[in-house]
Protein backbone atom coordinates (compact mmCIF):
# COMPACT_ATOMS: atom_id res chain seq x y z
CA UNK A 1 0.00 0.00 0.00
CA UNK A 2 2.44 2.46 0.89
CA UNK A 3 4.60 1.70 -2.24
CA UNK A 4 1.62 2.45 -4.55
CA UNK A 5 1.20 5.25 -2.82
CA UNK A 6 4.87 6.29 -3.15
CA UNK A 7 4.63 5.68 -7.31
CA UNK A 8 1.43 7.49 -7.36
CA UNK A 9 3.15 11.08 -5.97
CA UNK A 10 6.19 10.15 -8.30
CA UNK A 11 3.98 9.61 -11.22
CA UNK A 12 1.84 12.81 -9.85
CA UNK A 13 5.15 15.17 -9.83
CA UNK A 14 6.48 13.59 -13.30
CA UNK A 15 3.26 14.70 -15.08
CA UNK A 16 3.02 18.33 -12.92
CA UNK A 17 6.96 19.01 -13.90
CA UNK A 18 5.44 17.64 -17.94
CA UNK A 19 2.94 20.71 -17.57
CA UNK A 20 5.47 22.85 -16.11
CA UNK A 21 7.73 22.56 -18.71
CA UNK A 22 4.98 22.96 -21.58
CA UNK A 23 3.97 25.73 -20.23
CA UNK A 24 6.93 27.81 -20.02
CA UNK A 25 8.13 26.65 -23.40
CA UNK A 26 4.65 28.36 -24.69
CA UNK A 27 5.59 31.55 -22.46
CA UNK A 28 9.10 32.08 -23.40
CA UNK A 29 8.08 31.17 -27.34
CA UNK A 30 5.44 34.50 -26.99
CA UNK A 31 7.38 36.68 -24.77
CA UNK A 32 7.88 40.08 -26.12
CA UNK A 33 11.26 41.59 -24.86
CA UNK A 34 10.51 44.99 -25.34
CA UNK A 35 12.88 48.31 -24.06
CA UNK A 36 12.15 51.60 -24.27
CA UNK A 37 14.11 54.90 -24.43
CA UNK A 38 14.41 57.86 -22.60
CA UNK A 39 12.42 60.55 -24.56
CA UNK A 40 10.21 57.62 -26.39
CA UNK A 41 6.64 57.87 -27.00
CA UNK A 42 4.61 55.11 -26.17
CA UNK A 43 0.81 54.34 -26.32
CA UNK A 44 -0.75 53.62 -22.92
CA UNK A 45 -3.06 50.54 -22.22
CA UNK A 46 -5.26 51.55 -19.05
CA UNK A 47 -7.67 48.98 -18.34
CA UNK A 48 -9.70 49.24 -14.46
CA UNK A 49 -6.97 47.35 -11.69
CA UNK A 50 -8.89 44.23 -10.92
CA UNK A 51 -5.96 43.34 -8.19
CA UNK A 52 -2.51 43.44 -8.11
CA UNK A 53 -0.21 40.65 -9.02
CA UNK A 54 3.34 40.11 -8.28
CA UNK A 55 6.43 38.40 -10.18
CA UNK A 56 9.89 37.60 -10.11
CA UNK A 57 10.90 38.54 -13.18
CA UNK A 58 14.04 40.25 -13.66
CA UNK A 59 14.85 42.59 -16.38
CA UNK A 60 13.59 46.22 -17.64
CA UNK A 61 9.53 45.38 -16.57
CA UNK A 62 8.68 48.94 -15.26
CA UNK A 63 8.67 52.11 -16.97
CA UNK A 64 8.13 55.83 -15.62
CA UNK A 65 5.91 57.95 -17.74
CA UNK A 66 6.00 61.57 -17.70
CA UNK A 67 2.55 62.30 -17.84
CA UNK A 68 0.81 65.84 -17.89
CA UNK A 69 0.02 68.38 -15.06
CA UNK A 70 -3.53 66.93 -15.03
CA UNK A 71 -2.74 64.02 -14.60
CA UNK A 72 -1.09 64.29 -11.07
CA UNK A 73 -2.85 61.88 -9.78
CA UNK A 74 -2.16 59.05 -11.25
CA UNK A 75 0.66 56.54 -10.61
CA UNK A 76 3.27 57.47 -13.14
CA UNK A 77 5.16 53.51 -12.93
CA UNK A 78 3.28 50.99 -15.46
CA UNK A 79 4.48 47.74 -16.04
CA UNK A 80 6.15 47.07 -20.09
CA UNK A 81 3.20 44.93 -20.92
CA UNK A 82 0.54 48.56 -21.00
CA UNK A 83 3.30 49.88 -23.35
CA UNK A 84 3.21 50.02 -27.34
CA UNK A 85 5.23 51.63 -29.67
CA UNK A 86 3.92 54.77 -30.91
CA UNK A 87 4.67 56.44 -33.97
CA UNK A 88 4.02 60.22 -34.09
CA UNK A 89 1.48 61.29 -36.68
CA UNK A 90 -0.54 64.43 -36.14
CA UNK A 91 -4.04 63.10 -37.09
CA UNK A 92 -3.80 61.51 -33.64
CA UNK A 93 -4.37 64.71 -31.79
CA UNK A 94 -7.63 65.51 -30.33
CA UNK A 95 -9.45 67.94 -28.83
CA UNK A 96 -10.00 67.15 -24.97
CA UNK A 97 -12.50 68.66 -23.38
CA UNK A 98 -12.11 69.27 -19.78
CA UNK A 99 -13.79 66.33 -17.35
CA UNK A 100 -14.38 66.94 -13.81
CA UNK A 101 -13.15 64.35 -11.24
CA UNK A 102 -14.45 64.14 -8.00
CA UNK A 103 -11.96 62.77 -5.17
CA UNK A 104 -12.35 58.95 -6.05
CA UNK A 105 -10.83 60.22 -9.58
CA UNK A 106 -14.32 59.57 -11.44
CA UNK A 107 -17.19 61.07 -13.18
CA UNK A 108 -20.68 61.50 -14.45
CA UNK A 109 -20.64 60.77 -18.00
CA UNK A 110 -23.30 62.08 -20.39
CA UNK A 111 -24.20 60.90 -23.53
CA UNK A 112 -23.98 63.39 -26.33
CA UNK A 113 -25.80 61.79 -29.26
CA UNK A 114 -28.16 58.72 -30.33
CA UNK A 115 -26.24 56.89 -32.74
CA UNK A 116 -28.86 53.96 -33.15
CA UNK A 117 -32.44 53.94 -32.59
CA UNK A 118 -34.86 50.61 -33.32
CA UNK A 119 -38.59 50.49 -32.67
CA UNK A 120 -39.99 47.22 -31.76
CA UNK A 121 -43.37 45.94 -32.84
CA UNK A 122 -45.13 44.03 -30.69
CA UNK A 123 -48.02 41.82 -32.10
CA UNK A 124 -50.82 39.89 -30.25
CA UNK A 125 -50.70 36.04 -30.53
Amino acid sequence: MVQDMVEQVRLIRQKTKAAQDRHKSYADLHRRDIEFAMGDKVLLKVSPMRGVMRFGKKGEVVYWLALPPTLDRVHNVFHVSKLRNYVSDPSHVLEVENIELDESLSYAEIPKEILVRKVYLVTEL
